[in-house]
């Protein structure tokens, strides 16, 4: 396939970069690593930041104020001005106006702000508990209906197609590096694909899986970070892995993410003693502190009691609030567990939850390579810094990914050209291939995941660091040989990417030995 724009990923990012480009008449070709809509978006419960202003007190400054106190220091003044300036009336123009996101509303039909943990105000539009699958919802029907764009699903990507690196002609080598398209595997035929642009967005979204206790779905597997390294793109602040505080703890499942909201509203947090411990860690702002202090915080109590997670009690919540009306899903889930959270504590355990590293990029999502944007959470814009505040994930995503998109246009209208499918060698793979054995992947999963949560998770020291990285190194090696022997499938593209990513995380952690939000060394 050759198209002017190709978008890989198909969360807020990607949707948005997709809409933006084709409503400028660009064709646009958007590839979805599983069915369009099952991404890291669609299971925001939260919310993202609304208009600024529209509460008595509120504005962009003191939204910017919120996210530089949030990010310890790390965060680019630049980045953080533009996201408060332009980003909530985009919210409003984007998603409320255009696409019609059925965010919870007030009497008079505007969307109703509610609180959440480091906000100074009320500001953040929410649907329910399930606000990203409703702004999902909504994005991807327009991208499917959309009569520019090109939706490709079930592709899992291999590598960026750079030149000159893949390039026929040996005397590109001179060149600069240009990214030109990607090769994509093709779940459902097996076979390779290649699709030639003449810009790409990378938008595939995190890595949360790589953690032993993540609230990111499986398919959160680092892919697009690992693909940019490989082509040499400028990666940043890798060892900034932020864990939500609260996720449901229920032995031998997977942990589900509550919401930021329960504690935005009153939630306050217990030990096994039903004791609320939160004064002797952020006495001024309690369970509303930033979520790296209060994961550490969960943590500490958990380590010195011996005790296997904390209890979230939302009693408060529900003296002032109809749950039923506001949480529905989280407590359907919890019901599910034989738990009553109208009744008893729910038990909580800190879990990975968003990566505050990533591709670099500027404000208009530029990386280092020429031809190759990113946005979202494989991009480091510099917003985030050392810690994400609560709720500017989807914001960030939907801003860069339409200013990703726009400086995509003007390149093209510019006069940048599409690559000539024939200056490109096919993919190669191994000419007599293995079959890949499903045991040995999950062994190596496990190892990666609980060296990653042991080694470098919410705190760490040299010792473990260093562990990780010898471990790692043998392992590696290992899988990179195993990859380039056997028969290419899904699962070992993201065994391969995953491990590449978490080498790139301990690297980061041993080369910074100063704590700082959610980087914490106890050294």
């Amino acid at each position: 396939m050759n198209t002017d724009l190709l978008v890989l990923g198909g969360g807020i990012a990607g949707c948005a970069a997709a809409i933006t480009a084709a409503d400028q008449g660009l064709s646009v070709v958007l590839v979805a690593k599983d069915e369009l809509g099952l991404s890291n978006t669609g299971w925001a419960q939260g919310g993202i930041i609304g208009l600024p202003g529209e509460e008595e007190g509120d504005s962009p400054a003191l939204l910017a104020e919120d996210i530089l106190k949030a990010g310890a220091g790390l965060c680019r003044p630049e980045a953080v001005k533009m996201l408060a300036e332009e980003g909530p009336g985009l919210c409003r123009s984007f998603l409320w106006e255009r696409l019609g996101v059925p965010f919870d509303t007030d009497g008079d039909g505007d969307p109703a702000p509610t609180a959440e943990a480091a906000h100074s105000a009320r500001r953040i539009y929410h649907a329910k508990d399930a606000t990203g699958a409703a702004i999902q919802a909504r994005l991807s029907e327009a991208v499917k209906t959309h009569p520019k764009i090109t939706v490709r699903e079930n592709l899992c990507l291999v590598d960026l197609l750079t030149s000159p690196h893949h390039a026929v002609d040996p005397r590109r080598i001179y060149e600069s590096p240009r990214v030109q398209g990607a090769y994509l595997f093709n779940e459902t035929t097996g076979r390779m694909e290649t699709i030639f642009a003449t810009r790409t967005v990378l938008a595939t979204g995190g890595l949360g899986y790589l953690y032993l206790h993540t609230t990111n779905p499986p398919s959160a597997t680092g892919d697009g970070l690992a693909a940019a390294y490989r082509a040499h793109a400028r990666i940043v602040n890798c060892e900034f892995v932020q864990f939500h505080p609260t996720a449901l703890f229920i032995p031998g499942k997977p942990r589900q993410l509550l919401t930021e909201a329960l504690r935005g509203e009153g939630g306050i947090l217990l030990n096994a003693k039903g004791e609320r411990f939160m004064a002797r860690y952020a006495p001024e702002q309690m369970e509303l502190a930033p979520r790296d202090v209060v994961s550490r915080a969960i943590f500490q109590e958990m380590a010195e009691r011996g005790e296997s997670c904390a209890y979230l009690d939302l009693k408060p919540v529900a003296a002032k609030l109809d749950l039923e009306a506001h949480f529905p899903n989280i407590l359907a889930a919890c019901r599910a567990e034989g738990i009553e959270p109208l009744k008893q504590p729910i038990p909580v355990v800190p879990a990975a939850h968003y990566f505050c590293g990533g591709v670099l990029v500027d404000l208009d999502g530029r990386t280092s390579l020429d031809g190759l944007f990113a946005a979202g959470e494989v991009a480091c814009t510099g917003l985030h810094g050392a810690n994400r505040l609560a709720s500017t994930s989807l914001l960030e995503g939907l801003l860069w990914g339409t200013r990703a998109a726009k400086a995509a246009i003007a390149d093209i209208q510019g006069g940048a050209s599409a690559p000539v499918p024939t200056d490109f060698n096919p993919w190669q793979g191994p000419a007599d291939p293995e079959d890949t054995d499903p045991l040995l992947i999950e062994q190596d999963w496990n190892q990666v995941r609980s060296t990653l949560w042991n080694y470098a998770g919410i705190v760490r020291s040299q010792d473990r660091l260093e562990r990780a990285h010898n471990d790692f190194g043998y392992l590696g090696h290992r899988i990179e040989t195993f990859y380039r022997q056997a028969r290419l499938s899904r699962p070992l593209l993201e065994l391969r990417a995953g491990m590449i990513c978490a080498k790139l995380i301990i690297k980061a952690a041993l080369q910074n030995p100063a704590s700082r939000g959610c980087h914490f060394r106890v050294d």
